[in-house]
Formats: C-alpha cells, structure tokens, sequence
C-alpha cells in the first residue's frame, strides 16, 4: 500500500526527496492572475500599497512595469523586487503578503464519479486575519528580535515573511483533497482510496516543471487521519487509482462520511411492482434496488442489469433473479447512480401480455354489444 511519502518526479530536474515531501506538502504558494499582494517598502509609505496580479501574470508597481509575478513564491517576489528598487531606493526592504487569494482551480480524474475541473472556495481573504506591519510594529519586532544571540536586524525581512505567511494561511480556510473528490461527486466501487495521487507545479525558482505525491487518502475516511488531506493549490491534479474489484467496505466507509452523496438514483423498470426512477443508500445493491421497487413479480423472466462507465464502455449483465445473492456478486452488483436494471418477461409473461392486447378489443366490442341489447 503506498504511504503519504511516495514520491515521483515529473520533470526532468532530478531533487532530493526531502525536498520533494517539503514542496508538494509545504506552504509554498505559488502566485498567479487574480491575487491581490499587499507589497510595503519600510519607511516608504509612498511606494507602498495593494497590487493585483494582472490576467497576463504581471504585476505593476510605482517606477516599475509589468513585472512577471506569475509562477513565483511569496519570498522569490520579494527577492526579485528588493532586487529591482535597488535603482530607485537605497538597501531596500520589502514586504510581501496576499491579501486576496486567486480561486482553487483543480482537474479531479481517475475513479470519481464526475470527472473533471472544479473550482474551489478558498475561504475568507487572507486580510481577515493579517497583522498590520506598521512601521511601529516592525520597530517592535526589531528591539524584540535583536535580543536574540547571533540573528542580525537584515535577517528581519525573512522572520517577517515566515509570519505572514503562517499567520495567512490557515488549512481550515483552504480547499483539501477531501474538499475536490467530494465536488467530484464522490467515489465508485471501484475507487481505490489508497492510491490517490497529486501533482503540484514547482516554483520557477526551484526549477519548474511538476513533482506528484501519492498517498493513501482511505487512512482519512476509516481512522480520520488528517495529514493526508493535503491542502490543494491552484493547477494541482488529483487522480485515483481504479480498482478492478468492487471495494465494497470501502464505499461503506466513505457513505459513512460527507465524502460522496448519501444517496444514488437508480432506474428500475420491466416486470416489477412499482417501476421508475429509484433514490437509494450509498452502497445498495441491485437486490435491494428491487426490494424498493417493490420486488419482481411472480412471472418474469431474466434480469438484465446496465452502466455506462464514463470511459465510454458499457457493462451489460443478463442473469436469473437470485434473492439470495450475496453484496458484490456478478448477480447483485453494488450499485453507482444511473445503473438500469430491468426485470425481463418470460415466456409465460410476454404470452399473456399478448393474449391480452387481443383479448381486450373483443372483450370491449362484446361489452358496447351488450348494452344495446338490453330487454
């Protein structure tokens, strides 16, 4: 069974895996169009402010122009900034925080039951719960920091940086793992919960390109094992593995939780007492999607089960009605929504039906002959 540390590279530029664990699961944000930073230069109230990045990735600030902010962490603008001003100010020292972060926009694919891109609340803005580095609280920070043995008052614009970015990125406020499989409507019987994986762009500065992590998402849905709910950003990929057996208790499991709906509609038709459209528990079964439709009636003939698989293929089932069929089995399947099943006629049945279409015409002409000859 992979584990929550079981790494792949995607890209060519080869890193240690401790460097991989740290990047896909650390609080790296990488910055794109849409989030708006609020970038203060100490002592220079003039050249500071709230600036958005531009839909072209760039970003635009007093005596500088379209500047590429796109695909950048929080501390590479910084450099790259203090960098650029060095024309304009003397030792410049900056600092960078998002105010108003950019919407989660992720490809759920794999064994869900509605592939495909979502968009995800990322809560509040980060300014909600911001510290206000005035230039008198920077002061604080630095009579406070320069007590501590052997850091330096240049060294300050890192400490800052850490405490803005804990302090603006709470995981409660961020869309999750949980949070992108549940907008993909859920799993199937067939999603193996131990295998999912994530693939995360890299910050330019670490070279580019993607690393992907692989864990066993099932640890959260049967122990409540929160540190494999990883944090998504924006661009992640989340794929699940496709068992090729039915993972019955693990589909009960995850019913048991907000992960999936808690119901399923199914379609039930042909030779039963109370045909149509059927809302059943997560985890039913064909039996028991029949046992809802009020079961098949005495005279019928095979059952004939149907699902369309969202690659395209179909599987098709015809067997005999077997009551006692055990949860899982070729003739009771464990359901997904818009399975149909249809409970076919019988020799008998299909016979009587059309003796029936003959008879009823003759028996209603005898019946309007009868009235009119009434003594």
């Amino acid at each position: 069974m992979p584990t929550s540390t079981a790494l792949a590279l995607t890209s060519p530029e080869a890193k240690s895996t401790k460097r991989l664990a740290k990047g896909i699961r650390g609080e790296t944000y990488i910055l794109g169009p849409g989030d708006t930073l609020r970038i203060e230069l100490y002592n220079i109230p003039e050249l500071s402010g709230f600036f958005s990045v531009a839909p072209d990735g760039t970003l635009t600030l007093p005596y500088l122009r379209s500047l590429v902010a796109e695909g950048l962490s929080i501390n590479e603008l910084r450099f790259f900034l203090e960098d650029q001003f060095k024309s304009y100010v003397k030792n410049p020292k900056i600092y960078v925080s998002v105010i108003s972060y950019r919407a989660v926009r992720v490809y759920v694919g794999g064994e869900v039951l509605r592939p495909g891109y979502y968009l995800l609340s990322n809560g509040q803005s980060a300014g909600s719960n911001m510290q206000t580095f005035s230039n008198e609280n920077i002061q604080r920070m630095q009579l406070k920091s320069s007590t501590i043995k052997g850091l330096k008052l240049n060294d300050l614009d890192l400490n800052r940086s850490n405490i803005l970015q804990d302090n603006s990125t709470a995981a409660n406020r961020w869309p999750t793992l949980f949070d992108a499989i549940r907008a993909a409507q859920g799993v199937t019987p067939y999603s193996d919960l131990s295998e999912v994986s994530v693939i995360r762009k890299r910050p330019i500065g670490d070279g580019g390109g993607k690393i992907m992590t692989t864990i066993s998402f099932l640890e959260l849905v049967t122990k409540g094992k929160e540190d494999v709910n990883l944090r998504l950003f924006d661009g992640d990929v989340v794929k699940i593995k496709r068992s090729n057996v039915v993972l019955r208790n693990q589909l009960l499991a995850a019913s048991k939780t907000n992960l999936s709906p808690d119901f399923i509609t199914v379609f039930v038709n042909g030779r039963v007492r109370e045909p149509g459209a059927q809302n059943l528990p997560q985890g039913s079964t064909l039996n028991q999607a029949l046992a809802s439709s009020g079961g098949p009636k005495l005279i019928r003939g095979q059952v004939e089960f149907l699902r369309f698989s969202a690659e395209g293929s179909t599987d098709r089932r015809t067997f005999s009605y077997d009551s006692s069929a055990t949860s899982g089995d070729y003739r009771n399947p464990v359901l997904m929504t818009g399975d149909i099943i249809r409970v076919n006629d019988s020799i008998i049945s299909a016979s009587v039906d059309v003796l029936n279409q003959f008879a009823a015409p003759i028996v209603g002409v005898y019946s309007l002959y009868s009235i009119f000859n009434i003594k």
